[in-house]
């Protein structure tokens, strides 16, 4: 099936190396449907989830796959573990620091892969401390909306070591370990709207 063939059945979608993936263009991130989760192990045992609930960002598809870019901002305050105590503890300068860093971002310097499953390569700035981070990337599909619009979707994880961010805090267990992981896992989900 040609590129054409593939576009006449999905317009937000081409043949790219046998794969079917987004057409070009830029997509604005839809945050009511899309999520920035992370989990923690805490006293070694259970994972701790949390989440962010405001966010912004875009999406630019290349013409090639490996040229495109993403930005995303955060705004930290909005995180939400589920526990009212434990969030404002978070938002202060042993974690986050909200009031003198509001704001957490990442933008792409580098994308590789073939079919449906990538690699984004990116810099996240958190607390004024910018370090790479990657990220395993699934296109998850195209399809309109029923208000015309034109929708992509992805998921994305990785995985990120706190302390580099400076955020070094934590309690010896008498037992051996500590009261939080210092690594954290990245769980993303995704859904874009196309602007042009």
């Amino acid at each position: 099936m040609t590129e054409t063939d593939t576009q006449a059945q999905n317009p937000l979608t081409r043949t790219v190396a046998g794969a079917e993936l987004p057409v070009p263009g830029t997509y604005a991130i839809d945050v009511s449907h899309s999520a920035v989760e992370f989990v923690v192990r805490h006293l070694g045992l259970a994972k701790v989830r949390g989440r962010f609930g405001t966010f912004d960002g875009a999406i630019e598809i290349a013409d090639r796959p490996e040229e495109s870019t993403v930005t995303v901002d955060v705004e930290v305050a909005s995180i939400d573990t589920h526990e009212p105590n434990r969030d404002e503890h978070l938002r202060t300068n042993t974690f986050f620091d909200v009031p003198n860093h509001p704001t957490m971002s990442f933008r792409n310097t580098r994308v590789s892969g073939s079919g449906t499953s990538w690699i984004v390569e990116g810099d996240l700035t958190l607390r004024g401390v910018t370090n790479p981070v990657t990220l395993d990337v699934t296109f998850e599909g195209a399809g309109g909306d029923p208000w015309g619009g034109q929708r992509i979707a992805f998921s994305a994880s990785g995985e990120i070591d706190r302390e580099q961010w400076g955020m070094t805090w934590n309690q010896a267990l008498e037992t051996g370990g500590f009261v939080i992981g210092k690594k954290v896992k990245l769980e993303l989900e995704v859904e874009a709207v196309k602007l042009a």
